[in-house]
């Protein structure tokens, strides 16, 4: 692995968290609302992708 996803691994930053944060800022813009969201991660993208029209539901 490289020296950056080391650490990036090491800090706890995700793949799914990360994801889950941008989707909360882009939809409440609330810095607190994105730190919420980003530790469910993975949850709340999956929740995301099943509640939103043209997601996975349909």
């Amino acid at each position: 692995m490289t020296a950056a996803r080391t650490d990036a691994a090491r800090a706890g930053i995700g793949l799914g968290s990360a994801i889950a944060v941008a989707i909360s800022w882009s939809l409440h813009k609330s810095i607190v609302w994105a730190a919420i969201q980003g530790l469910f991660g993975w949850f709340y993208v999956i929740y995301y992708a099943f509640t939103r029209p043209g997601g996975l539901s349909g």
